[in-house]
């Protein structure tokens, strides 16, 4: 597959670290704008495997960082400015590929999730479908307040990937929001998984197993929603 690592504008002179998949003799018809979570960065080890086992199936994919990160900060950037970038981002692979809006998807991991459901809720752009690699519902412990309100408004197509171990995303209580979304959407359970997905020490599977088993199911509604 093609690679190529850059700096993506993100406008008054500032930049961000970028990383553009595209298949090999292959003329993609599907991007994926994919971002990361609030302590990690575009080459977290879910993100790499997910960008590159869709690249495989034929997608082109951006993944980038969000300021705060590039900066090599923990705090992150106010929403707006997150929200900003992810457009930003999104906005790049259109032009670039000259693919439709409609042929270009978003996915991310928590935090990169959430700031992309956030610019669909806000219909700063219409994409294809988004795909959540494990939504960050709740803060850990207390569960509440729920950060999904703005899910319920919005129309475009979901997937949630969700860890039956996630401290910030108890099962039941992401069950009861997602009857309120008006969207199509489909839930996919990982046995074991926490917030990233990471299985029980004593689970035989490895991490890469079950990062292929997230980009199997992801393709198949991918390829679900083209067909509609």
């Amino acid at each position: 597959m093609k690679s190529k690592i850059f700096k993506l504008s993100i406008g008054k002179g500032g930049y961000v670290s970028a990383h553009l998949l595209a298949p090999n003799n292959i003329e993609a018809r599907n991007g994926l704008v994919l971002a990361h979570g609030l302590g990690n960065n575009l080459n977290h080890p879910l993100l790499e495997s997910f960008a590159t086992g869709l690249t495989k199936k034929g997608m082109i994919t951006l993944r980038f960082n969000f300021p705060y990160r590039e900066r090599g900060k923990d705090l992150p950037d106010p929403q707006e400015t997150l929200v900003e970038t992810l457009c930003l981002a999104f906005e790049w692979l259109k032009d670039e590929t000259r693919l439709e809006t409609e042929n270009i998807f978003l996915a991310g991991k928590s935090l990169g999730g959430r700031i992309a459901s956030l610019a669909v809720a806000e219909k700063l752009i219409v994409p294809a479908g988004i795909i959540f690699l494990g939504y960050p519902l709740h803060p850990p412990i207390v569960k509440f307040p729920l950060r999904s309100s703005h899910l319920h408004t919005i129309e475009t197509p979901m997937l949630f990937f969700a860890g039956t171990r996630d401290s910030l995303c108890d099962l039941k209580l992401l069950e009861s929001e997602l009857k309120k979304i008006k969207a199509p959407w489909k839930l996919e359970i990982i046995e074991g998984g926490d917030h990233s997905f990471i299985p029980p020490a004593e689970d035989k599977r490895t991490e890469l197993e079950i990062y292929q088993e997230i980009i199997s199911r992801a393709w198949s509604w991918i390829e679900s929603l083209k067909k509609l």
